[in-house]
């Protein structure tokens, strides 16, 4: 049996801009990225501590080191700048794997960026 586990999560990440006339996603700076194991074009879920909005979208690589936590198109309806949100993404297993399997946790600081 394959079943959908979570397989990295950015948490309590802050939204620096949101961007409603733009085509769609969420763009991350790259060392975000890269510390929670998430790729340009992932499918990802994010929720909105400030206001319990869930939402998907697919990630799209920000400018390194900036702390960009961008909400684009339609979801910049769904938070407003400043607002904590939680970027989960997902991956499938065999249940054996998944039973063994430790996500990777980011927790960055108020300017996004990572503590070392």
């Amino acid at each position: 049996m394959i079943i959908e586990v979570l397989k990295s999560k950015l948490h309590r990440a802050r939204v620096t801009q949101a961007e409603l006339n733009y085509v769609g996603s969420i763009t991350i700076d790259e060392d975000l990225m890269d510390a929670a194991n998430i790729i340009a074009n992932e499918k990802v879920q994010i929720v909105n501590n400030n206001n319990g909005a869930r939402f998907e979208t697919y990630v799209i690589r920000g400018e390194r080191g900036t702390g960009t936590i961008c909400l684009n198109g339609a979801t910049a309806r769904l938070a407003q700048v400043g607002d904590i949100v939680i970027i989960m993404s997902y991956a499938y297993m065999e249940m054996d794997e998944a039973r063994n399997y430790q996500p990777i946790l980011v927790f960055p600081d108020a300017d996004n960026k990572l503590i070392k």
